[in-house]
């Protein structure tokens, strides 16, 4: 097989145009596949099949390899072969039912309740600036709203007094959803005289939340602000916009919130995104001993 990798990496090159480190990537991935087929007698790709790709593929995990590793190697893998193919060199791909690993879907972190407090009490609420970050932090809270949902918001798009806001998200897709009371109440105050301060002559474009020239606040610019809090509030952990969002479903899902409403507050077009918010569930053992009446005695 040796004798075809040399071709292929030219195709890829000079065909597809891929840069050097890209097919450098495809050259190790099937350089360790035909270096684990030639150890078992196997030559010519015409001999490769399913079992001996599977096989493969066990090694490295058996290795340790990182399943975005073993993913990235099993295109690398089809790539070459379907390039076999179509040169007429083997009649059919043994890679073509080949199951790739899925990548490790990992929980999302969130603060603690009481890290949260300590965050949204951060911003001194006296001054324009301090108010407006008070109100955007308890907003992204309440509600789970992405950062981009959030500085796009305009003057109506919340209601203090029936406490909700109404966002779109990047698919057009728009929700109404509810706030808490604080979250209301700080928003009411940012609105009542301290947005007001932020303006400046003729530069009302309509958003919600403005920056020191009088525009409309940027995803970069609050990211900035929410980095700041979290260092005030003596928090360790690295605190993005995303933070509180993923600290809103994994709170509410925790307090017995179901998964399907959850889900639409987050905007999430599949349920299994949001399923990675769950804690994992208590053992069979653990649930009785925390609620049979008797299991203590």
């Amino acid at each position: 097989m040796k004798q075809y990798l040399d071709t292929y990496i030219s195709f890829l090159t000079e065909e597809k145009g891929l840069s050097r480190s890209t097919t450098e990537s495809y050259r190790k991935d099937i350089s360790g596949l035909i270096e684990f087929a030639e150890q078992r007698g196997v030559y010519d790709p015409a001999e490769v099949n399913r079992t001996l790709l599977s096989l493969y593929l066990g090694s490295m995990k058996q290795r340790g390899r990182a399943p975005s590793t073993m993913m990235r190697s099993t295109v690398s893998i089809r790539s070459f072969f379907q390039f076999l193919v179509r040169l007429g060199i083997i009649q059919q791909d043994p890679s073509l039912m080949l199951e790739a690993p899925k990548p490790e879907r990992k929980i999302p972190k969130g603060l603690s309740i009481e890290q949260v407090d300590k965050l949204l009490n951060a911003p001194d609420v006296t001054t324009p600036q301090g108010a407006r970050d008070k109100a955007m932090l308890e907003l992204l809270y309440a509600a789970g709203i992405r950062v981009s949902e959030l500085v796009n918001l305009g003057l109506n798009d919340v209601d203090t007094d029936m406490k909700f806001v109404r966002c779109t998200g990047s698919s057009g897709k728009e929700r109404i959803l509810p706030i808490s009371p604080i979250a209301a109440r700080s928003v009411e105050q940012y609105m009542n005289g301290m947005r007001e301060r932020l303006l400046k002559s003729g530069t009302d474009d309509g958003g919600l939340f403005l920056n020191g020239l009088g525009t409309t606040l940027s995803r970069q610019g609050f990211w900035k602000i929410i980095k700041k809090y979290g260092k005030d509030a003596g928090i360790d952990e690295d605190i993005t916009p995303h933070t509180l969002r993923h600290s809103f479903a994994i709170h509410m899902l925790d307090n017995g919130a179901d998964l399907r409403s959850v889900q639409e507050m987050l905007g999430h077009a599949d349920i299994s995104t949001t399923q990675m918010y769950q804690t994992p569930k208590k053992s069979m053992k653990e649930v009785y001993e925390s609620h049979h009446p008797r299991a203590g005695k």
